[in-house]
Order: C-alpha cells, then sequence, then structure tokens
C-alpha cells in the first residue's frame, strides 16, 4: 500500500484531557440517562479534527491496562499521590471505548505496560514497514518518539488546538533532541508521575547539563568537570536515582504488543451504529454533520414525531381558552437583536396538543390576543423579556407569565447561558428539539425553512420542550433555595427590563456629530505631531510600522517582545510616555480614535429613525455573577475616566424640551455588602459613622493617628487595597497595581487583615465553602458553581478561590440593584418620570422639571432601602440636562 499513514492516540491522556477541558468550560453535560458526556463528547471533536488532518490508512487507540506496571515494579511510588479519578470520568471511558468501536478503531490495552508503551512499540513498527506516523497525546513524555517518521502532536488547548512536535520543534522548544527528553526526566524527574531525580536540578540547570554532556551517563562520565560544589554533591547523592528516572521515562520500544501495525487498516465508521451512538449521547451536533442522504436536519434520528395544527383565520376561534391549566408560548424571532428582528411564526398548545402558525397577525386578533395578555392565564415561554418587547411590537402587552425557562436554567447553573432553546434543553437531557443552528443554519446561511413541515415541527417542538423541562427545572429552584430569588426578582426584573428596553433614551445626533468633527480635527492634529517627531509619515494604527519607529528608528528601550516582532501594547507605551513624548502622544491618539469609532460613528448607526431613541439590551442571562449586560449597543463602557470619553454623554438628553435626566447610583456597594457580609467591627464602624471608607482604611494600615490627614496618594493606595481584597489581590498584583514593592505590598496586606479580621475570616469562609460545597451564593442565594475549585492545577484553583471571595459580593451588589429597580418601576408608576438605564450601580431617570424634587427624595429612599443591612447603604443623586450634567 502506498503512502501508509498511521494515527496512534493515547486514549487515557487525551480523554481526562477532554474531560478537564469541557468541565471547565461547559458545567454540566449529560445525556438523557443522566451519563456525564463531556469527554466523551470532547474526544470525538479531537478525533474528527485529526481524521481528516491526517487521512490515516491505519488507526489505533492505546489505553493503560491499569495501575500495576513493570515501572510500578521498579519503584513502588510511581504515579503515587495522584487524586482519585473522578467518577463523573470513570463512568465515560467504556463509552469512548464504544465511540471508535462504532467509528471502526481499534483499541488495545496490555497488562503490564502503559499506552504509552503500546505506541512506542508500533511507531518503531511502523516506520520499519515505511508508515508516516502521528501520535496524538496531552502528554509530553511521548515527545520523545518524534523522529523524521513520526510527529508527536499534542492537545494544546482543550481538545482542538494542536501542537506539533517534530525533532526540529523539539529542539527549538526544549532545547535538546527528542532522544534527550528521556535524560532531561533523569535529571529533574518528574512531578506529574511522582519520581525524583537530582535534588536542586530544575528544568534550566538540566537542559545545560544534557547539552554539554549529551546524557545523564555522559554527565556522570565527566563528573569532575563540574565546579559548582552544591551541585556536583547532589549528582553525586543522587547517581543510583537519576539513572532510575531516567528508566521510568524511558518508553519500552518493544513492548509484547500482539497487534501488528498492518492489522490496523482503517475503512471509516459503521454508520448505524454511530448514528445510534450518538443518539444515545444526545450529540445532535455531530448527528447532524452526518450526511443523511437528504433528509432534512429536524428528520434526524432521534427526534421522535410531533403533531400539530396549522392555525389560520379560519380554525383560531377554535383554540381552547387555555384558563384553567394556562399554555405554552414560543414566538420565533430569529435575528438575535429581538427589537429588530423579523417575526417568523409562533406555537402555542398544552398537553401535547399544539397549534403553529406563520402569519404573526393572528396573534392580535381573538382569542390569542385575549390569551397573551391576560393575567389570569398562566403562559411558560423561554425567554419573557425577548417574547415581551416582540408582542408590545405587535401591539400586545403580555401578562401572566410563570415559566421563563431560559431564567430557571441560568439560575440553576450560570454557565446554561445559551439563547438557544435546543441547546438549553440538551443541556438538561431533553433532546426533542433541533438547535436553531441545525434548522437555520449559521452565518451568512442562516434562513428560515420554506419548507411549511420543517419549520412547524421545529415551532412544535420548542413550546413542547418547554412543557416537558418545566417541572425538573422548577424542582431545581426550590432544591436550591432559589424559587423566591426567581419569583420575586429575575421574573419581574425580566419585565422591568423589557419596558426600560422599549422606552429607550434620546439621543440628540447632531451633538455626536460635532463631537465628530472635533475628534477628527484632534486626530489630524496628533497625526501630524506624531509624523514630525517620528520623521516621517507611517500607519498609526499598523504595531510593526509603529515598532520599527519607535525601537529601531528612533532608538527607544525595547520594553517587550511578542513572537511577530515588538510589542507596542498600551503598558509598552505607558512606560515609554515619560521620556518619549511620541509615545504619549500614540496613546492619546488610540484613545480619541477608538472613543470615535466605537462610541461617535458606533452610536449615530444605531439611533432609531422613527423616536431618535437608541434601544439598548440587557442580557440577563450572561454574567456569572448576576450583573446586567448592556449591547446593541453596549451603554455601560461608555468611558468616564477621561474628558473625552465623558464627553459622549453629553448627547443623551431627555425626551421633552424643559425635562432633565436624573440619576442616583450606589455610593461604594460592594464594600458595604462586604462590611455586611463579613460581619467586620471596624469596617462597619467606619460605615456608620459615614467616614470616608478609603480614608479610614488608610488611617489603621499606615497607623495613622484617626485625626491625620490623608493624602490623595495614601488614599488611593488604600483604595486599591480595599477592593484589592475583595477580588483575592495578592502581594504580586498589589505591588503592580499601586507602584510599590511586594514586601510592602505584603505589609500591607498583612496590616489590612489584622486591622479588618472579619474580613480574614469572610475569605477563608468562603474559600472552604467553595471547596465543600463546589459553589458560592449571593445574599439571595444566586449561585455560582466553581468547577476548577479542586483542580490539581495551581493556577485554576487559584483562580476559582478568588472568585468564591469576590463572587458573593458583586453577585449580592446584583442582587440589591435589580431589587431597587423593580421597586422603583412601581414607585414611578404614577408619575411622568420613566426610568431609562441601569449602569452597574447607577439608575436613570428622565422626569419633567417639576417632578426632580420629587425624584431626589424618592428615589434614594427606594434604593437605600432595597434591602437590610447590618449597615447603611448610600446613594447621591445628581440631575442635569443631559446625562453629562447630571455626574
Amino acid at each position: 500500500m502506498a503512502d501508509k499513514r498511521l494515527l496512534l492516540i493515547d486514549g487515557n491522556s487525551v480523554t481526562f484531557k477532554a474531560f478537564y477541558a469541557l468541565y471547565t468550560s461547559l458545567g454540566r453535560f449529560t445525556n438523557s440517562e443522566g451519563l456525564h458526556t463531556n469527554a466523551i463528547y470532547g474526544f470525538n471533536t479531537m478525533l474528527e479534527t485529526m481524521l481528516k488532518n491526517v487521512d490515516p490508512t491505519h488507526v489505533l487507540v492505546a489505553f493503560d491496562a491499569g495501575k500495576v506496571t513493570f515501572r510500578t515494579k521498579m519503584y513502588d511510588n510511581y504515579k503515587g499521590g495522584r487524586a482519585k479519578t473522578a467518577p463523573e470520568l470513570s463512568e465515560q471511558f467504556p463509552y469512548v471505548k464504544e465511540l471508535l468501536a462504532a467509528r471502526g478503531i481499534q483499541t488495545y490495552e496490555l497488562p503490564d505496560y502503559e499506552a504509552d508503551d503500546i505506541i512506542g512499540t508500533l511507531a518503531k513498527q511502523a516506520e520499519a514497514n515505511g508508515f508516516t506516523t502521528t501520535i496524538v497525546t496531552g502528554d509530553r513524555d511521548l515527545t520523545q518518539l518524534a523522529n523524521d517518521h513520526t510527529t508527536v502532536a499534542i492537545s494544546k488547548k482543550g481538545v482542538s488546538e494542536i501542537e506539533r512536535y517534530t525533532p526540529a520543534y523539539v529542539k527549538e522548544k526544549m532545547g535538546v533532541t527528542p532522544e534527550q527528553i528521556i535524560d532531561i526526566k533523569g535529571l529533574q524527574g518528574d512531578n506529574s508521575d511522582n519520581y525524583p531525580g537530582v535534588t536542586g536540578v530544575g528544568p534550566k540547570r538540566a537542559v545545560d547539563l544534557v547539552g554539554k554532556y549529551g546524557s545523564v551517563e555522559g554527565i556522570y562520565e565527566n563528573i569532575d568537570d563540574i565546579t559548582a560544589k552544591k551541585l556536583k554533591e547532589h549528582l553525586v547523592a543522587d547517581h543510583e536515582q537519576a539513572l532510575l528516572a531516567k528508566k521510568l521515562a524511558t518508553i519500552n520500544r518493544d513492548a509484547p504488543v500482539e497487534k501488528k501495525v498492518d492489522d490496523l487498516v482503517y475503512e471509516g465508521p459503521n454508520r448505524e451504529d454511530l448514528i445510534a451512538f450518538y443518539q444515545r449521547m444526545d450529540f445532535r451536533t455531530f448527528l447532524n454533520k452526518m450526511d443523511f442522504e437528504g433528509e432534512t436536519p429536524t428528520a434526524t434520528p432521534g427526534l421522535k414525531d410531533i403533531d400539530y395544527t396549522v392555525l389560520t383565520a379560519e380554525n383560531v376561534a377554535a383554540l381552547p381558552d387555555f384558563s384553567a391549566d394556562g399554555c405554552e408560548f414560543y414566538l420565533e424571532m430569529p435575528d438575535e437583536n429581538y427589537h429588530t428582528s423579523e417575526f417568523a411564526g409562533f406555537a402555542i398548545g398544552d398537553d401535547d396538543q399544539w397549534w403553529v402558525s406563520r402569519d404573526v397577525s393572528l396573534l392580535q386578533q381573538a382569542p390569542l390576543k385575549d390569551i397573551l395578555t391576560s393575567a389570569d392565564i398562566a403562559k411558560q415561554v423561554f425567554d419573557a423579556k425577548r417574547t415581551y418587547v416582540g408582542l408590545n411590537r405587535l401591539g400586545l402587552t403580555l401578562a401572566g407569565v410563570d415559566c421563563d425557562l431560559l431564567l430557571c436554567s441560568y439560575l440553576l447553573n450560570t454557565y446554561d447561558n445559551s439563547n438557544d432553546l435546543g441547546r438549553v434543553a440538551m443541556e438538561h437531557g431533553y433532546d426533542q428539539v433541533a438547535t436553531d443552528e441545525d434548522v437555520y443554519g449559521k452565518g451568512a446561511k442562516r434562513a428560515i425553512p420554506d419548507d411549511d413541515e420543517v419549520f412547524f415541527k421545529h415551532l412544535a417542538r420548542k413550546a413542547r420542550a418547554i412543557e416537558q423541562l418545566r417541572p425538573k427545572l422548577f424542582e431545581g429552584l426550590d432544591e436550591n433555595e432559589q424559587t423566591q430569588l426567581y419569583r420575586e426578582i429575575e421574573l419581574p426584573m425580566s419585565f422591568v427590563l423589557a419596558r426600560m428596553e422599549i422606552a429607550g433614551i434620546t439621543v440628540d445626533a447632531s451633538e455626536l456629530e460635532a463631537m465628530g468633527s472635533k475628534f477628527t480635527e484632534q486626530l489630524a492634529e496628533i497625526e501630524q505631531t506624531i509624523y514630525q517627531e517620528a520623521g516621517e509619515e507611517f500607519n498609526i494604527g499598523s504595531p510593526k510600522q509603529l515598532g520599527h519607529i519607535l525601537f529601531e528608528k528612533m532608538g527607544l528601550p525595547v520594553i517587550k517582545k511578542t513572537k511577530t516582532g515588538y510589542s507596542t501594547a498600551v503598558g509598552v507605551l505607558e512606560k515609554l510616555a515619560a521620556d518619549a513624548p511620541i509615545a504619549e502622544n500614540i496613546l492619546r491618539y488610540r484613545k480619541i480614535a477608538k472613543i470615535q469609532s466605537t462610541y461617535v460613528e458606533g452610536l449615530l448607526k444605531v439611533i432609531h429613525p422613527e423616536d431618535q431613541k437608541v434601544h439598548t439590551r440587557y442580557l440577563q442571562t450572561l454574567t456569572q455573577t448576576g450583573r446586567l449586560s448592556s449591547v446593541d449597543p453596549n451603554l455601560q463602557n461608555i468611558p468616564v475616566r477621561s474628558e473625552e470619553g465623558r464627553a459622549i454623554r453629553k448627547a443623551f438628553v431627555p425626551r421633552h424640551e424643559g425635562w432633565q435626566i436624573f440619576s442616583s447610583d450606589y455610593s461604594q456597594i460592594e464594600l458595604r455588602v462586604l462590611a455586611h457580609m463579613s460581619h467586620d467591627a471596624n469596617m462597619q464602624e467606619a460605615f456608620k459613622e459615614g467616614q470616608d471608607i478609603h480614608a479610614a482604611t488608610a488611617r489603621r494600615i499606615f497607623k495613622m493617628a484617626p485625626d491625620a490627614e490623608v493624602t490623595p496618594n495614601i488614599r488611593r493606595q488604600a483604595k486599591a487595597v480595599n477592593f484589592g481584597i475583595v477580588y483575592g489581590i495578592s502581594d504580586f498584583g498589589l505591588s503592580q497595581n499601586i507602584g510599590i514593592s511586594r514586601k510592602q505590598a505584603k505589609n500591607f496586606i498583612d496590616t489590612y487583615f489584622e486591622e479588618y479580621p472579619g474580613v480574614k475570616a469572610y475569605t477563608e469562609r468562603m474559600v472552604q465553602q467553595a471547596h465543600e460545597l463546589g459553589y458560592v451564593e449571593t445574599i439571595a442565594h444566586r449561585r455560582r458553581y466553581l468547577p476548577d475549585i479542586n483542580s490539581r492545577n495551581f493556577n485554576q484553583r487559584s483562580f476559582a478561590e478568588r472568585t468564591a471571595m469576590n463572587t458573593p459580593i458583586q453577585g449580592s451588589a446584583a442582587d440589591i440593584i435589580k431589587i431597587a429597580m423593580i421597586r422603583m418601576e412601581d414607585a414611578v408608576k404614577d408619575m411622568q418620570a420613566t426610568m431609562l438605564l441601569q449602569v452597574h450601580d447607577e439608575l436613570i431617570f428622565e422626569a419633567p422639571a417639576e417632578e426632580i424634587a420629587t425624584l431626589a427624595k424618592l428615589v434614594p429612599s427606594v434604593m437605600d432601602s432595597a434591602i437590610d443591612l447590618e449597615i447603611p447603604l448610600k446613594v447621591e443623586s445628581h440631575y442635569g440636562p443631559t446625562w453629562y450634567d447630571a455626574k
């Protein structure tokens, strides 16, 4: 056989990698039987990539046969100390092998040997038989097998990004040849496999020694040439240990493998078996990648048939009134932005009776209009805010929503935040509805099916999915003590947000255009200044050209280099700016150019031509903390630290002449929440006495007298400590933030915890709770799951621990402002004043001038009393003819 290509896969390593990659990013990932499937899914993703890239003629996946091997006989504690395999992973190994069988791929394991040895032996055999071999693994130990005939592909990120190790790449990346990797292991040992090398020899020293002497044996043959006294002592003392470590690291390439490479012919999958496997695993994405010989996506095996009735003007009157048990309702608007999306159709029904239509005008007529607008008929929907805005565009006011499936799913696990009903259903083990991508396609090819049967079945399945999942999700909310959070905060909040989005905020286009002209002039001036300083014209937006000017032509000190050349990032330019005016001008140019493109030009594009307003969308189910996000356009990110950024707010005005923009925001709400949750007496005292908390902290950590003056710089440092503590900041992080040494930063943090012992106890308590429960909660029982909290990876675990400290604080602040917004809408219902925006801890209103005095008393009183904390909340208010003037 000409051009023989062998693909060898390290089954254990890739399965482990897939499990942790998808477990981290997706949280729960189970099929309808409750089987965890993230490792199987990830393994299959990798497999598809490698089969496509390698196009192998022969394939084998090798697995470890057990924990006892010839290496454990050589060294009792080989791979000792490893955490027990998670049961969620262990249960998936048999199914990975079942997947491989369905794909027509052979598997093999050999008692007393590891998968590495099987792979090494077959790769050697393949080389002798004229094969080109690719080895896929997540374990860099196998890079020792790289040669002119064998490439080792390491899964670098998750399971999809591959790093290919050839002999040249090994030399470039690791500084040694593939054959010398075992010598490196002999010297430094291997923490993962739990065997020691030579005391005090790390990776860099090991590479230096092997580079100089060629091997472990070469080092000991020249031991007298080594002049470093301590190193020589360790080498002599650990001689036997080094030889043993090298032996343990060496892959056995002559293992008694019964398989012959010529027997590993790959002829492709058993189609029926693979389809059945995908159905059982609920792998709709993989199912829909397969060629089903002209069948439509929704006819994919695995979706049961569904009956439906097409509604028309002639039969719509025959609909039941649903007053007894309520109904499921789904309004299809295919575009993400439901303020502008076309209407594709709708489905309504209950108890497996479904009515569907493309004609949304039917919703404006009885009986559908009466059903949807009645507060007495319970409606179960997927996304209440989206549905409310859509129906509002049709002249209807949705009422009586009982279940918002998207909100329920999000509260149960904040990682389940897809806006696609099909994907949300899959996350909860329900596979009887296709994803929108399955039916409509994606990107530019996205289109509503012309085939009525395909489209109507999809709509009916969506409505049925809401019916089927509602009891399960409501039960989950009860178990998590989150029903109150759903009923009293999140569900009513969705309608508050819907009405704010519909109201929109007026934008003065002429003001924006004037700003744009001014910014264009400023950019032209700065551009000419930069050219004069550089001595030539160049593309300021090109990092490559800018790097040439700054570091080659002008000879400025190189701060940082990247793979593609010199770094011209903000941090680099800021360091250069003190001595090089050109760097400061480039920073200013970038800042103004971004404001011009993002906010001036960006906002002008989204002003609605009919009402001269922008109608942002608030994402209620996106963040892990419960904070709201704003998109289309993002009104929460308008810069406030520069005058040019703040000036954008001058374009936001009330809808009527003579009205005012009124703004109220919580003062230091996160620190007040911290004072409440930590019960720290000193922090609470400062807030109760109305002190400046940052100045109070400064006096404590700098050991100042109670009445001593706190300079702005000292206050700034104390502020950085206050907020840094909440985010679990390290001494290194704090030192970088405020420009002090790590030793000083550590002293600040230590002193802070001495002065605020309740805060220290709180952080320790949250981390411990996260380790024990796997999640933390806010005041309102909003949960955030932390899948990496017990990770063996230090960085992942540390990040999860910092998140455990911070999430209850940020999340509780989100809970508080949501409660305030719900109460605020009710408080102003008899006024002309309208709540328009929420920006982090700030609420923005528009109102006639005569109502401003009332708002100035009403808004703070509602916001202050949103929740009962151990210390008072504080609200600051401002108003003026524009949003700019209200700050």
